[in-house]
């Protein structure tokens, strides 16, 4: 797949870090691409069409070891907390394959962390090639049609005290009101996504 030689070729990857949009994947107006039969840190499938009633979808690739994802969790929940009677449904999802990042840590760091949203594991990356993602955290915003509405990163800094830009909040409260993101694709910004080959 080309998104695969985009993550491991040197010079796909610094051109990946300049644009959006490296290879395959979606972009901003396209159908979500749905998924199914993926297990949470409950121990249970999950899909898509779970989420049917929500007004958006916040699907968030991430994982346990990358220090910039560790950064975001506390703001998710914030996030999943501030939004969570206005309709909106937040989703983690984890398509590493490295012992730091499945499923059993990823039930401990949940707990350790209060999750108060799903958190994935999809052993397969099909999630994420589907979707094109490269980084941890890299969010996908699902509007109410289920169209990618925004994509990009929660916000403009990794350190908290350093936030200018709600990039996130701000496509929400837009999608929320029926409007247009104000940005509706920014560049995320974390570590690299491990596909295998």
């Amino acid at each position: 797949m080309v998104r695969t030689f985009c993550l491991l070729a040197p010079v796909a990857l610094l051109l990946s870090s300049l644009s959006p949009a490296c290879a395959a994947g979606v972009k901003i107006g396209d159908k979500a691409p749905p998924w199914s039969g993926i297990i949470g840190i409950d121990d249970k499938e999950h899909s898509l069409a779970d989420l049917k009633q929500a007004k958006a979808v916040v699907l968030v690739f991430t994982c346990n070891h990358c220090p910039v994802a560790q950064a975001y969790e506390d703001r998710l929940v914030a996030l999943q907390r501030d939004y969570r009677d206005k309709g909106v449904r937040l989703v983690a999802v984890n398509v590493n394959n490295l012992d730091a990042d499945k499923l059993g840590p990823m039930k401990v760091r949940a707990k350790e962390k209060q999750f108060n949203f799903p958190y994935l594991y999809d052993p397969t990356q099909k999630m994420g090639r589907d979707y094109g993602a490269t980084k941890t955290p890299e969010i996908f915003v699902l509007d109410g049609e289920r169209k990618i509405a925004y994509h990009g990163p929660v916000d403009d800094s990794q350190n908290p005290d350093k936030v200018k830009t709600q990039h996130l909040r701000q496509a929400l409260d837009a999608i929320l009101a029926g409007k247009a993101p104000p940005k509706a694709e920014v560049l995320a910004f974390g570590c690299t996504i491990k596909y295998d080959n």
